[in-house]
Order: C-alpha cells, then sequence, then structure tokens
C-alpha cells in the first residue's frame, strides 16, 4: 500500500510540473506547438502546410517574445484543432498556446486558461443576399448550420427575439464545411462569430451573393488559449500582448487582416474595429462572457 501511495504521489508530482512548467517544457525541447485552424476569422490555412490570420500573427509576435524571456529560438510546430478536439489537446499538452477563434466563458476557465482579450466577437447571421432572411423571426420553418462543438446555435435559442422560433440544425465539421451548407443550399442560414462569417464570404467565389443580416446574437471575448495552472507561461503570453497594444502593433496587425486584402486569393474582409474590441485593448483582462456581459 506504501508502495502504491508513493507511487501515485510521484505520477501526481510529474503530472504538475507538466502542467505548470510550459516555459521549461518549451526551453528543454526547443520546440512550441501552435493551435491553428483550417477556417477561422482569425486564423487559417493558405495551403501547404501555412496558417495565417490575425490571431496567428498574435502568437506569432508572442512566440517571439518568450524567445527572448528564456533565450532560445524555438521551432514552431502548427497543430490544426477543431471545434470539438481543441480544448483536449491543450488539457493533455499537444497544444502549447491555441490561436484559433475561441470564446472565453467561464465553463472553458474550469479546463484552461485564457490570455488577455484580443478580439471581441459578434454571434450573428449569415445567408443568401436573395434569401428574403433579415431577422431572427424569418428562421421559422429553416434550416440553420453551424460549426459542431461551437455555441452559436445555443445562442441564438437563447436570445429573446428566438422565442417560438422554430428551426432545424444542420452541423458542419469546422467552419468552412458549414459556409458551404450554405453555399449549397443545403442550410438556410449559417449562425458563427461575425468575423468568420465575414471571412468566408469574402473568400467565396461571389462575395455579393451572401450577407449577414439581423440582431447581434451575442458579444463574446476572444482569447488565446493555454494549459490551465500555469501563471508564468499566462504572464509571458499576456505582457506581450499588453505590449503588442501599448506599441500600436495589435491595432496594425488588425488592419493587416480585416480592411486589406489577404490571401491567398487578395479578398478583403472590410470588417473596421469595433468599439467592444478597442474597448477591451484599452482595458486588457481575462474576464469570461458572463463577466464581459455585465461591463
Amino acid at each position: 500500500m506504501k508502495k502504491t501511495l508513493l507511487a501515485l504521489s510521484a505520477f501526481l508530482a510529474v503530472g504538475a510540473v507538466h502542467a505548470e512548467d510550459t516555459l521549461k517544457k518549451i526551453k528543454d525541447s526547443g520546440v512550441i506547438t501552435m493551435g491553428v485552424r483550417e477556417s477561422s476569422g482569425l486564423s487559417y490555412t493558405i495551403g501547404d502546410g501555412k496558417y495565417v490570420g490575425y490571431h496567428t500573427d498574435v502568437c506569432h509576435k508572442a512566440i517571439s517574445d518568450i524567445e527572448k524571456q528564456i533565450g532560445k529560438k524555438l521551432e514552431i510546430k502548427y497543430q490544426p484543432v477543431t471545434s470539438q478536439n481543441r480544448i483536449p489537446l491543450v488539457q493533455n499538452g499537444t497544444v502549447d498556446i491555441e490561436c484559433g477563434s475561441t470564446t472565453n466563458n467561464a465553463t472553458r476557465q474550469k479546463d484552461v486558461a485564457f490570455a488577455v482579450t484580443t478580439f471581441v466577437e459578434e454571434v450573428r447571421i449569415a445567408v443568401k443576399a436573395n434569401s428574403g432572411i433579415k431577422s431572427i423571426g424569418d428562421l421559422t420553418g429553416k434550416t440553420v448550420a453551424t460549426t459542431t462543438g461551437t455555441t452559436s446555435v445555443q445562442t441564438l435559442r437563447k436570445h429573446e427575439r428566438a422565442h417560438n422560433v422554430d428551426f432545424k440544425e444542420l452541423f458542419g465539421k469546422d467552419h468552412s464545411d458549414s459556409f458551404l451548407l450554405l453555399e449549397s443550399g443545403r442550410a438556410d442560414a449559417f449562425v458563427m462569430d461575425g468575423s468568420i462569417l465575414a471571412k468566408n464570404i469574402a473568400s467565396s467565389k461571389n462575395p455579393a451573393d451572401f450577407k449577414i443580416v439581423g440582431e447581434v446574437l451575442a458579444v463574446e471575448p476572444i482569447a488565446i488559449m493555454m494549459r490551465k495552472d500555469d501563471p508564468a507561461f499566462k504572464k509571458a503570453v499576456d505582457d506581450s500582448i499588453k505590449a503588442q497594444i501599448k506599441s500600436g502593433d495589435l491595432a496594425k496587425t488588425y488592419d493587416k487582416w480585416f480592411m486589406q486584402p489577404i490571401p491567398p486569393a487578395g479578398a478583403k474582409i472590410g470588417l473596421p474595429v469595433s468599439d467592444a474590441t478597442k474597448n477591451a485593448w484599452a482595458n486588457p483582462n481575462d474576464k469570461p462572457t458572463e463577466d464581459y456581459a455585465k461591463k
């Protein structure tokens, strides 16, 4: 029994070191793994293993600052993640820093940690321009697409104007798949973060065929995600983001990805920085959606 307890204690100790010392882990290995998305508005692929986007750039700058802190150049490995597996891959150590488009909420904070907010998202509805759909009330009897592992349809159902609105849900495996459901006519609407909708519309064959309509369903803080209970690594990432805000680099990064032509086709999303995002930059914090909504 004593040997069993000693073995268990040793196992727990090893687990604690693994969970709490990412800086040591990446310094010893010389590698940091970045979680990236295939088709998010903040992180996406342009093929050949290349990942770009607003949050990708923010993370690259944070990693550069971390390299200076630990005194070592790091190899960056890119790990594509989905809405379903992003949290488990952070928890189990596969991903060190997740740079997709994850909403910071109280439920997720029980499992992972978030850096200070870098983007404040508005959940919206995308439809075909000729659909006649203008608001939540027009979704009765329609098919609404969203992405597996996200909270957008739940957000829609909870909206006060969605009472007595009966619609069918259809799930895409990722954001590009969900947009394809709309594009192909299998879905009448796609409910998701506005930046994701805008990016997919801008990158489509005929952007004029789509539009974003209706009420803002929710306002959510989006942040870079890390393992929980690792204050030193979180501080390193937070300090980098705060420095990017103070220097104006974060605003320049935003302009690069939302107001200028972006790869691969040179589309322009055309999404000016919102007052809510400006306020988040002016008052850096890692408050979840629930607390943020009270501000």
